[in-house]
């Protein structure tokens, strides 16, 4: 008896002390003392010197040190005297050259004044100073003709393969009137992929060899069908998905895993459901998302977001963070062996999220409306040096998925090195309920399914209960989870 009370007590105090670690996901101001204007996308130039690059909506780029204390903000590169601004129009998109440091060709995404048509040009870098870029040295390599002032897409990026990519919207108005999007001859409402290291066919560019239309029935650049306006796309580094929210049109938000050559089904389809078919082929011509929700109350624009992969919240480490505009909610979502297996909501945004975008680190960052640039909040758990907490950087156990659940749950967790597990249930009052994982195992993410029953297999009880994980290499975590019946 007297060793169950020393356990409930030793039990109680190791679950006040693991909730009072706990913190909420938020947003805080990254640079404080650096002033935006309109700042739509955050990147950098992979070219070791962990400097950012703000994209300004406006016409100019902002290059400032990694540094949430600096004061040294730079215009690199401004061309807003051959841009036009205004709704979905303005400079909308950055890459720079996987071989930057070397060669300091960066590519850039923006409507043109005068007629509205989307260029895609580059770049190169001062030859005198490496925080200027000349606005005098622009190579076009794509003009494309917009019929409309909306559905811009705008978003360039490098993928693994070394490609540019390029992600176009249908063209604008309502519904796709002219089906842009299904059409193979037009650029609009794809997402295009060139090779900007070689030129062919009197372009400043060639075409990838797997490109699905490289040797006829389409144009050659094309690399996905069938979208809508995707605001923004972006490659997981380690797994290589390519990750797109595509806004909907009345009733769906959408997101999709990009592969070379698949319809996305816009305008034949809004999300899962038909929107005009005719002239459309079966629904197994068509790539359907893997992610939906309803564009009802305050949701309205979805705004595609990054796998994260950064330091300031490990829990966070392979799940897809993305939001809406209006509504400012941000979710994560895990996919795992083709499903998503995990999405729920994080965080409110401080203001309406115009795009996502990443530092040299992977560490995520958010661009507002209200022209203040994001990241995460630093997770007590990283750099705490001299105590078991610098494991849980190692180490992760997640949230059960869904929670409340009913009649079944999934419990996440991500073992680094060889290790002896244990995963065990408990009541409230710190009593045993059942031990799901109890072995050793080999590194890798694990999924473990409640079905809710005790160790001898009887239904338990509604009510709150708390899963417990550890290791022998000193790990302990504990999270509460409730069985709604």
């Amino acid at each position: 008896m007297k060793i169950k009370v020393q356990f409930f007590l030793a039990f109680t105090l190791f679950l006040a002390l693991n909730f009072a670690k706990a913190q909420p996901f938020e947003f805080v101001n990254a640079f404080p003392n650096v002033s935006f204007s309109s700042p739509l996308y955050v990147t950098h130039a992979n070219d070791g010197t962990n400097r950012v690059f703000v994209v300004e909506k406006t016409g100019s780029i902002k290059v400032l040190p990694n540094d949430s204390n600096t004061t040294d903000s730079r215009v690199f590169l401004n061309i807003s005297d051959r841009t036009i601004n205004g709704s979905e129009r303005g400079l909308l998109g950055l890459a720079f050259h996987p071989n930057y440091a070397s060669n300091g060709y960066l590519y850039v995404d923006y409507t043109r004044a005068g007629d509205g048509a989307t260029i895609v040009s580059r770049f190169s870098r001062s030859s005198t100073d490496p925080n200027k870029a000349d606005s005098l040295s622009e190579l076009i390599l794509l003009t494309i003709s917009q019929p409309f002032s909306n559905h811009n897409g705008g978003i360039v990026f490098f993928g693994l393969d070394g490609y540019l990519h390029i992600g176009m919207g249908d063209g604008g108005s309502g519904g796709d009137p002219g089906n842009r999007a299904q059409t193979l001859t037009e650029l609009l409402g794809k997402v295009l992929r060139i090779n900007v290291d070689s030129v062919s066919g009197g372009n400043n560019y060639s075409i990838p060899p797997t490109n699905p239309f490289a040797q006829g029935g389409g144009r050659p650049e094309i690399f996905t069908i069938g979208m809508r306006n995707p605001w923004r796309i972006s490659q997981d580094p380690v797994t290589g998905l390519i990750w797109c929210g595509d806004v909907g049109q009345d009733s769906w938000e959408e997101v999709d895993i990009l592969e070379v050559g698949k319809n996305y089904g816009w305008r034949c389809y809004e999300g899962n459901n038909p929107y005009n078919t005719s002239g459309c082929g079966p629904s197994a011509d068509y790539k359907f998302p893997v992610k939906v929700y309803q564009n009802i109350g305050s949701e309205c624009s979805v705004t595609g977001g990054y796998v994260y992969r950064g330091q300031r919240r490990p829990e966070l480490t392979g799940q897809y963070i993305y939001g809406d505009y209006c509504s400012r909610k941000v979710w994560r979502l895990k996919y795992e062996n083709g499903q998503v297996t995990g999405d729920s909501l994080i965080a409110t945004a401080p203001s309406s999220i115009y795009s996502f975008g990443s530092d040299q680190n992977n560490e995520l960052y958010m661009c507002g409306s209200n022209g203040v640039v994001y990241r995460f909040n630093k997770s007590d758990l990283v750099g705490v040096n001299g105590s078991s907490t610098m494991i849980a950087d190692e180490f992760r156990l997640e949230q059960n998925y869904p929670n409340p659940f009913n009649p079944e749950t999934n419990i996440s967790y991500f073992v680094p090195a060889l290790s002896k597990m244990r995963l065990t249930v408990y009541n409230s009052l710190g009593s045993e309920i059942t031990t799901l994982v109890n072995t050793v195992q080999l590194p890798g993410q694990y999924d473990i399914r409640w079905n809710g029953k005790d160790a001898s297999g009887n239904n338990i009880a509604s009510g709150v209960y708390y899963y417990n994980l550890s290791s022998d290499k000193g790990f302990s975590e504990t999270k509460k989870m409730l069985l709604v019946k």
